[in-house]
């Protein structure tokens, strides 16, 4: 049996415990990080011009919003944090604590719910603006204070 990894753990976390929502693990073994892209979907019931990011204009009668979670290596990983929800760092080939990826599933199901909630909101509101996920640093903390386990899941070996 393969040893467990943090994409492996991940994985098998992510699954059971966030089944209602679109999320993928995208690791890139070049680049030494992990990215969790997580997607929320929502009806234009409004039929509302939405522009992304880009400026694109878009009348779909399904806008698909997607966001990342960064894990990388602060010694060997190079990307523009602005691009992200969240970054953070891993202790390389040692990885991260089992409480670490635990704390983040678990508020990763918050942040989704909180988001899924909000990106309604967002159109059936024709004053709204802008939407966009949030990710607390303290409550991801206190996510992960819930666990105890620090043993280290490793990063995966290529």
């Amino acid at each position: 049996m393969a040893k467990e990894t943090i994409v492996s753990y991940l994985d098998k976390q992510l699954t059971s415990k966030i089944p209602d929502y679109d999320v993928a693990i995208d690791w890139d073994a070049r680049n030494h990080t992990i990215e969790l892209v997580v997607r929320l979907f929502a009806e234009n019931t409004t039929g509302a011009t939405i522009d992304d990011v880009e400026g694109v204009a878009s009348e779909e009668a399904i806008i698909e919003f997607e966001d990342g979670i960064l894990l990388y290596n602060p010694q060997k990983s190079k990307f523009d944090e602005e691009d992200y929800l969240a970054v953070l760092p891993f202790e390389g080939k040692k990885g991260l604590q089992q409480a670490m990826i635990d704390g983040l599933v678990d508020y990763l199901q918050e942040v989704l719910d909180q988001g899924q909630s909000d990106l309604l909101d967002f159109l059936s509101d024709e004053e709204a603006e802008s939407f966009e996920l949030s990710f607390s640093e303290e409550e991801f903390k206190a996510a992960v204070a819930n666990y105890s386990n620090k043993n280290y899941i490793p990063y995966p070996s290529y």
